[in-house]
């Protein structure tokens, strides 16, 4: 029987949950005695928690989260925007990516992580379902979002935000609709489209209640022994020394946004996209907006003459960062044609995409942007 360590806490804020995540991610070697590390957590209400690949100020109104107290961070797995609080439990699951039998392909890797999560949802009289790309359903309603990352390292994070209750007004106040177009019309799709395991048990779950379920999901799915052993303060240290570094800086928060601050090699191109004076005579932008089977892509690209000066590639699809930043770094000063977009994609994503983000939809995306900047330089 393997041993699991089992964290515990609630009211975490946005940087301190992030960060004691990756912490544990990077600390999978088993050195503690421990096959992996199960904590099941809550943030403080609220916070909202933009994907890897997102544009935080595309994604988050972040007036309205200054106005409401709200803490906005960006997580290292990919996905959409989500708001996190008291009623929303965070799952996270870290371990060695080399672990023996974890399945190849995403959604086998998905169904079976998130094993523990379906085991609960079933004690508690639910019949959940895996729905591609990477969502858990109840009746055909979203009730919790999966991710998984890894690290240099060779640990492996997966998460879940599983929702117990969720504020559909503020979730809606707050990430990406504005305000003004908040109707009733909207909170019944935003409700046709998700549920909560109170509204879908009838009953007033606890987050006590629905961690424990969770704990024993794992146990008996997995076989695993849990031990309780909470964070130590050798532990908290580093994870405050990441949080200093990573997840309480404006680099990582704004790493994707397209109004940052100079200091970025394409803050000049990101400023040209929000309508500032962008570079010499003959520069263009332009932007796409693709819904793909990986998730939505927002690809922004900015020329010089015939040559690509800058692309950055935004959405809620999962992947590798390295292989983003890489065809980014690519496609900088490369020729604005397709053939070479295709060529750089290939060379960086390969022939098949990663994940469920196929290479065809995301050079297409790319060609379709760079093109748009060609016709806003000829129209400008």
């Amino acid at each position: 029987m393997e041993r699991w360590r089992l964290i515990v806490d609630d009211g975490a804020s946005a940087a301190f949950g992030l960060a004691a995540d990756e912490w544990l991610m990077g600390h999978h070697r088993g050195d503690d005695g421990f096959d992996a590390t199960l904590r099941l957590y809550t943030y403080a209400s609220h916070c909202a928690l933009v994907g890897r690949f997102q544009d935080v100020a595309t994604e988050v109104r972040l007036d309205e989260c200054e106005r409401a107290g709200v803490a906005v961070n960006r997580r290292p797995t990919g996905g959409g925007a989500i708001l996190m609080g008291r009623d929303q439990l965070g799952v996270a699951l870290t371990f060695a990516a080399d672990r023996p039998g974890l399945p190849g392909l995403p959604a086998h890797l998905y169904t079976h992580l998130s094993a523990g999560v379906m085991d609960a949802l079933e004690a508690v009289g639910l019949q959940p379902r895996f729905r591609p790309k990477n969502d858990l359903e109840v009746e055909g309603r979203k009730i919790a979002g999966l991710g998984v990352c890894r690290d240099a390292t060779g640990g492996m994070l997966f998460h879940t935000s599983l929702l117990v209750d969720l504020d559909v007004p503020l979730m809606l106040r707050l990430l990406s609709i504005p305000a003004e177009k908040i109707s009733d019309k909207v909170l019944r799709f935003v409700a046709d489209r998700t549920t909560t395991v109170r509204r879908a048990t009838g009953r007033d779950v606890t987050i006590d209640e629905m961690r424990d379920a969770v704990a024993a999901g794992y146990a008996r799915r997995f076989g695993a022994e849990l031990v309780a052993a909470p964070l130590v303060e050798a532990e908290l240290a580093a994870i405050d020394d990441l949080i200093r570094t990573k997840y309480g800086t404006s680099e990582w928060i704004d790493q994707r946004r397209l109004d940052a601050a100079d200091g970025d090699p394409r803050a000049q191109s990101r400023a040209a996209l929000q309508g500032a004076c962008f570079g010499p005579a003959g520069a263009g932008v332009g932007h796409a907006v693709s819904k793909t089977p990986g998730g939505l892509l927002r690809v922004y690209a900015a020329l010089s003459g015939e040559t690509i000066k800058s692309v950055l590639v935004t959405g809620d699809f999962f992947a590798d960062p390295a292989i983003v930043t890489g065809l980014e770094s690519r496609l900088k000063w490369a020729p604005a044609e397709a053939a070479t977009i295709e060529a750089a994609v290939q060379a960086e994503v390969g022939a098949f995409g990663v994940a469920h983000l196929e290479s065809a939809a995301l050079a297409a995306v790319i060609i379709k942007a760079v093109d748009n900047a060609k016709r806003a330089r000829s129209t400008g």
